[in-house]
């Protein structure tokens, strides 16, 4: 008897097990793999970082934007020094007045203004306010003088038993001088014997406006231009007295002899 064979020893799936068919594939995936998308924790970080506040500089920056301050810093001060310190010496320089001698003109713990600058090609002229160095006979605790230029170099100036300052000859009008409690101008007397003064070439003849409390060349003799620091020619502290301080015109006085 032929036996029937329904078979072969090898067991051959049949071709719908075998092969899959793609949307059968795909429904097995959950959906943020069947649409291609990274899975959903990953997302979240992504846009945790994106949201996450970032340095508008970097630590370098900073560094290097701190050191550029600081060097403009410096750069500024030194810039300033300089400039105060040129105005100081070569152009005006503020000054206490610490004496009575210009009563009533400038008082005591006025500050004024000198000029520095213009003396070099403007010469100084009678009535001229100025501050110097005294005689060395006379200094305290290096404080300068301030007294009014009387005689210029080559004038005669005579202080007269009137009472009053004659230069060259001529008897000068001194409204500025201090006024006693009657207002009348105060004499003016002289400090020695010697009453005539001829004031030599680089030199000039000062007097303080109030005369009986000024020690001046009456007493130490004419000074040398040398010695002058500069012409006051602004009163500007306390701020109420602030103003130019005018220098007076001696129309009267003859040249030079």
């Amino acid at each position: 008897m032929r036996a029937t064979s329904h078979g072969s020893n090898d067991f051959r799936a049949p071709a719908d097990a075998m092969h899959c068919p793609y949307d059968l594939c795909t429904r097995a995936l959950p959906g943020w793999a069947r649409a291609g998308r990274p899975h959903p924790s990953t997302r979240r970080a992504a846009r945790c970082r994106a949201d996450s506040p970032r340095p508008l500089y970097s630590p370098l920056v900073d560094r290097r934007s701190s050191v550029g301050c600081l060097i403009e810093i410096i750069e500024t001060l030194v810039l300033t020094l300089i400039i105060f310190f040129v105005i100081q010496n070569f152009i005006a320089q503020p000054y206490q007045v610490q004496q009575n001698s210009m009563e009533r003109t400038l008082e005591p713990r006025q500050y004024v203004l000198v000029d520095k600058l213009t003396p070099h090609w403007d010469a100084f002229s009678r009535g001229d306010i100025i501050v110097f160095t005294p005689p060395e006979a006379l200094r305290q605790e290096a404080v300068p003088f301030i007294k009014r230029v009387i005689g210029e170099p080559g004038d005669v100036v005579e202080v007269r038993d009137d009472g009053f300052v004659y230069i060259n000859g001529v008897r000068i009008d001194e409204p500025y001088t201090f006024k006693n409690a009657a207002g009348l101008n105060e004499p003016t007397e002289p400090l020695s014997d010697q009453t005539r003064w001829v004031v030599p070439q680089g030199e000039l003849f000062v007097m303080g406006d109030h005369r009986r409390k000024s020690a001046d060349s009456r007493e130490f003799g004419p000074i040398s231009i040398s010695t002058v620091i500069g012409r006051a020619f602004l009163r500007y502290w306390p701020i109420d007295t602030l103003g130019i301080l005018p220098t007076p015109v001696y129309s009267d006085v003859p040249a030079t002899p």
